[in-house]
């Protein structure tokens, strides 16, 4: 059995990588919020137990069997964050500290009755794919709002991050996923945008936000 500190982790390494590619030590130690000697102390007690390949100097990565146990534990973060919002009436802002706790329950069942209940969801409240009983997980490209063009329309299906201040941003502007955008301009100088979407004729959004909103293309 994995500790829930381990867990952590393997879920940072996943993430990390899937974001970036290569990851080394000094990030994730960023990331996790530890000192570096505490960071490449796990690091070494997880290589010598299998779930991560390390070698001095080089970039880290997760074995095959690593990697599988950090998506199941994406898998019950993300499953507990729907479970959240989508029976319990959570905010999607409010579910991520809670589903940090629950990820850690080390019980098959229990997550696959979640799944059941949701009926079998693809993704999370905030559009993250959600890996299957076996690890694995459907990766798809959304384009970032910040690449339209004015007078095109996209529906929003996920977000690059979510952050609480993020969220709750969005949550002001009432607008969330599902939503129908259409760019109506594009400021030159910051190329920030001027959307509308369903009781909001005219929002501005900077490039920094437009650029965490995914979206697929609407003719």
């Amino acid at each position: 059995m994995v500790s829930p500190t381990a867990e952590n982790y393997l879920k940072a390494l996943f993430s990390l990588t899937a974001e970036r590619g290569e990851v080394n030590i000094t990030e994730l130690s960023h990331l996790l919020q530890v000192k570096l000697p505490t960071a490449n102390s796990m690091i070494k007690s997880l290589h010598e137990q299998g779930w991560v390949s390390y070698e001095k100097y080089k970039p880290l990565s997760l074995t095959p069997k690593g990697k599988k146990k950090a998506a199941l534990i994406v898998r019950k973060h993300r499953l507990t964050e729907m479970y959240l919002v989508d029976k319990m009436g959570f905010g999607w802002e409010e579910v991520h500290e809670i589903a940090e706790q629950v990820e850690h329950i080390d019980s098959t069942i229990f997550f696959d009755r979640m799944d059941e209940l949701l009926g079998n969801p693809n993704v999370d409240p905030h559009g993250s794919p959600i890996p299957d009983k076996n690890g694995e997980i459907q990766q798809k490209n959304h384009d970032p709002l910040g690449v339209f063009k004015p007078g095109e329309k996209a529906k929003l299906v996920a977000l690059a991050h979510s952050s609480s201040d993020f969220l709750k941003f969005l949550n002001r502007r009432e607008l969330l996923l599902g939503a129908e955008l259409k760019i109506e301009s594009i400021e030159n100088y910051d190329n920030s945008m001027v959307v509308s979407y369903e009781n909001h004729p005219f929002e501005t959004f900077s490039k920094v936000v437009c650029d965490a909103l995914l979206v697929e293309r609407l003719v």
